[in-house]
C-alpha cells in the first residue's frame, strides 16, 4: 500500500513561572509568516536528526534564551487537524517549571520577543495555544497535591509564606495557612536556615529551603507526599 503522509512533527513547552503572587506563562512574539506579530508558545519543529527533548529545549534556548530544570511531556495534540493554517501539524507538548524572579529572557531564532503574561490575563494567542496552555494548567494543579514541584517555581531560598501563597494561587483556593505549615514541617524535607527574608511589617522570618535529595530518598523507600485542601 503506497503511504501518502505529509505530516509535520512539532514541540510546544508550556513554561509557568511564579512572581509577586501570580502565575505566569512564558510567550513569544512570531517573528515571521503569515502568524507574524502574533504570540504563542515557545515551540518549532523536530528536525530529523533529534529527540524530542533535544528539539523542546533547543527552541526554548534559541526563542528564549533559557533552560528549565523540570520539564516534562505533557499531551500530543494533533486530533484537529486545521489546528496550524499552513499545513498538518502534530505538536508534542511540554510543561516546564521555573524560578523566574531572576531569570533574563533573550528573544532570538524567529522569536521577535519573550515576555511573561499571567496565566489569568494573556492575549490572543496563535494556534491552539489556549486550549494548551489549560490543559497544562490542570496538569500543574493536580501534580501540586501529590508531588512538591512547587519548590521549583520559587528561589532556593525562601519565605514560608512565598509557599503559602504560592499553592493558594496555583490551586485558587484558600488554605488553612496552620495545617499547610505544619503538615509540610512534618515531612521533614524543608530546612530552616539562619537567613532573614525581608523585613515589610512585624518581625523578620527566617528563610527555607527544599532539601532534594532527602526528599529522593524518601521517595525511593515509599514516602508519599500529599498536600489536600476541602
Amino acid at each position: 500500500m503506497e503511504l501518502k503522509q505529509n505530516i509535520k512533527l512539532a514541540v510546544d513547552a508550556i513554561v509557568f513561572g511564579y512572581a509577586d503572587n501570580k502565575l505566569n506563562v512564558l510567550l513569544i512574539k512570531q517573528k515571521f509568516g503569515i502568524l507574524k506579530n502574533q504570540w504563542a508558545l515557545v515551540g518549532g519543529f523536530v528536525k530529523d536528526n533529534e529527540t524530542l527533548n533535544d528539539a523542546v529545549n533547543r527552541e526554548l534556548k534559541e526563542e528564549a534564551g533559557i533552560k528549565v530544570n523540570y520539564l516534562e511531556q505533557l499531551y500530543t495534540f494533533g486530533d484537529n487537524i486545521n489546528r496550524d493554517p499552513r499545513f498538518r501539524v502534530v505538536s508534542v507538548a511540554y510543561f516546564a517549571l521555573i524560578n523566574s524572579t531572576k531569570l533574563i529572557l533573550k528573544a532570538d531564532s524567529d522569536a521577535e520577543e519573550a515576555k511573561w503574561f499571567p496565566i489569568n490575563n494573556l492575549p490572543e494567542l496563535a494556534f491552539d495555544h489556549k486550549e494548551i496552555i489549560a490543559t497544562a494548567q490542570l496538569r500543574l494543579q493536580s501534580k501540586l497535591t501529590y508531588q512538591p514541584i512547587g519548590f521549583d517555581l520559587l528561589p532556593k531560598e525562601f519565605l514560608f509564606s512565598e509557599l503559602e501563597n504560592l499553592y493558594c494561587t496555583i490551586l485558587n483556593k484558600e488554605i488553612d495557612r496552620r495545617n499547610f505549615r505544619k503538615k509540610i514541617l512534618s515531612y521533614d524535607i524543608i530546612e530552616e536556615t539562619e537567613k532573614y527574608g525581608n523585613k515589610i511589617k512585624g518581625r523578620p522570618a527566617k528563610l527555607f529551603r527544599f532539601n532534594k535529595q532527602k526528599y529522593s530518598k524518601l521517595h525511593k523507600s515509599g514516602f508519599l507526599f500529599e498536600i489536600n485542601f476541602a
